[in-house]
């Protein structure tokens, strides 16, 4: 999990291997391979994000529980954003099930946003889902992290979904 945090790491097996202190063929037995691992320390570093989304939703309304968690989701990207990069052409189901879910719940803060009348309807609920997702992946890779960046898109996203009075 350590090496999943580290900028610029480079996930093989030796590497996650060499953190763990175990050999290669030691890590390939327990998990059968370099997919197989990284999809449960991804799948481990993620569950935990979309519980707190699902939290989330059932304890406050949806616009309150998008504004909070888009705050926490740009944290969370930022500390791991490096983990993407190296994970593309892999097969993670266990990661890309938790994905789903991640997805789906950023989707009901939207609908239920909407249908509350906190954000804009003139929207289409996935150009606002993709804006979202973009925007807030280049926020967490801003060359120094930056708090005052993040807040400020917070800011400005959230002010540009409000509909017009």
């Amino acid at each position: 999990m350590a090496l999943l945090a580290e900028p610029n790491a480079t996930l093989t097996v030796e590497a996650i291997a060499r953190k763990a202190g175990l050999g290669a063929a030691t890590v390939v037995r327990a998990f059968g391979g370099k997919d197989a691992l990284l999809d449960a320390a991804v799948s481990r570093l993620l569950e935990p994000v979309v519980n707190r989304a699902r939290d989330l939703l059932a304890h406050a309304t949806p616009h309150q529980a998008l504004c909070t968690f888009l705050g926490e989701l740009i944290t969370f990207q930022t500390a791991h954003h490096a983990i993407n990069d190296q994970l593309g052409g892999l097969d993670l189901p266990a990661t890309a099930a938790l994905s789903a879910g991640l997805v789906a719940a950023v989707e009901e803060m939207i609908d239920g946003a909407r249908h509350d009348g906190a954000i804009r309807t003139d929207l289409d609920p996935a150009i606002i889902t993709t804006l979202i997702t973009e925007t807030a992946h280049a926020i967490a890779r801003a060359k120094p992290p930056s708090q005052i960046l993040a807040d400020a898109y917070l800011s400005v996203l959230l002010d540009g979904l409000r509909p017009a009075p």
